[in-house]
């Protein structure tokens, strides 16, 4: 979140990604959390390719993954910090 200032006004910035359809409407990807219903300035960024961003991880596999982590987590399948970084070479 960031406050910027535009005509002497300030405004709350938030980022989240969405999904333009074909009636040109978005849908947010994620909820913006706001407690009340208000109207807002929207900037879009539009990617020159219509693919999607490789370096952004489909949420059910950040889910899954999480999930997979906390169970080795919490049955003791983990690896001793002094041993994490041991074949790694750094430079």
């Amino acid at each position: 979140m960031y406050t910027v200032a535009h005509g002497g006004k300030g405004f709350e910035t938030h980022e989240t990604t969405a999904t333009i359809n074909e009636s040109g409407q978005l849908t947010l990807d994620t909820s913006l959390g706001f407690i009340k219903p208000q109207r807002v300035r929207v900037i879009v960024l539009l990617s020159e390719d219509d693919e999607t961003d490789p370096d952004e991880t489909p949420t059910e596999i950040v889910i899954e993954s999480i999930r997979q982590d906390l169970h080795q987590a919490l049955t003791g399948q983990t690896l001793p910090l002094s041993e994490m970084w041991s074949g790694i070479d750094a430079e």
